[in-house]
């Protein structure tokens, strides 16, 4: 072995590690994006006819659910057309990032629930959502840092609205947004 070569392997590691860091997270899926704002329309729609807050809340919870399933199977399937680890660099980062916000938005929604506050959910969920987004999107690409800030003023809107419009503010911000960013995500970063 050469004598220079176990510090030529540290000096690598370095080099690729700091790269790494530097790196932005590209596996936003974009389509993934439109399909979370279709089930979002969707849900709009559907919890239009809801008779009780409690039956509003239960569509929007499963929507979300299964939203969030298709938007990590979205970015799971871009992360391995990119050939990127998303439990590693910035993918890492940017999971890491995103979840705080969102744990933050599921524990106010049972406060919220349980005191009979549902009417301020929209404009919580908007920002909260918003928030994640702006900070996973510190690390990717400016696209979702404007996207996740659209979602904060829209959370700020909802909360200084009458409670009557926050399905609509749910479906501009999760069905609009979603879709529109997606669609330009998936034309300029690929699917």
């Amino acid at each position: 072995m050469l004598p220079f070569a176990p510090r030529a392997e540290d000096n690598i590691r370095f080099i690729r590690d700091t790269m790494e860091r530097a790196s932005t997270f590209t596996a936003v899926p974009g389509l993934g994006g439109v399909a979370m704002g279709a089930i979002a329309l969707t849900a709009a729609a559907v919890s239009l006819g809801s008779k009780t807050q409690e039956q509003w809340l239960g569509i929007w919870l499963a929507c979300a659910c299964f939203a969030v399933a298709v938007g990590l199977a979205a970015m799971a399937r871009k992360a391995r057309r990119t050939r990127t680890d998303l439990f590693a660099g910035p993918a890492r980062r940017f999971l890491l990032m995103l979840t705080p916000p969102l744990g933050a938005g599921a524990v106010l929604t049972l406060a919220l629930e349980r005191e009979g506050l549902v009417a301020l959910l929209p404009g919580v969920w908007l920002l909260l959502y918003g928030t994640a987004v702006v900070t996973g999107g510190a690390h990717s690409i400016r696209l979702v840092l404007v996207m996740g800030a659209l979602f904060m003023l829209l959370g700020c809107a909802a909360l200084s609205s009458p409670a009557a419009w926050g399905t609509a503010y749910l479906a501009a911000g999760f069905g609009a947004l979603h879709i529109g960013f997606g669609i330009a995500i998936a034309r300029r970063h690929g699917g």
